[in-house]
């Protein structure tokens, strides 16, 4: 197989396996905010608070790693 056709197959692994990643790590985030809300239904507004913030971190870095992999295959 010739460089390029790996740096496209790279590139399509990679970017699938970051939003595999982002789809199970916002997942979980959501899942832990409504447990929180279901515990402490007055705490509701700091807990979703937090979780914007986290998601967003997350989102942030889901989309350097699709980046990169689309920087992979211009290449």
């Amino acid at each position: 197989m010739d460089p390029k056709g790996l740096a496209f197959l790279g590139a399509g692994l990679g970017a699938g396996l970051a939003l595999i990643g982002t789809g199970i790590g916002i997942g979980r985030l959501a899942a832990s905010a409504m447990d929180g809300i279901a515990r402490q239904p007055q705490s509701a507004g700091t807990i979703q608070t937090a979780m914007l913030v986290a998601a967003g971190l997350i989102e942030g870095a889901a989309l350097f790693a699709l980046v990169i992999c689309f920087l992979l295959y211009s290449k």
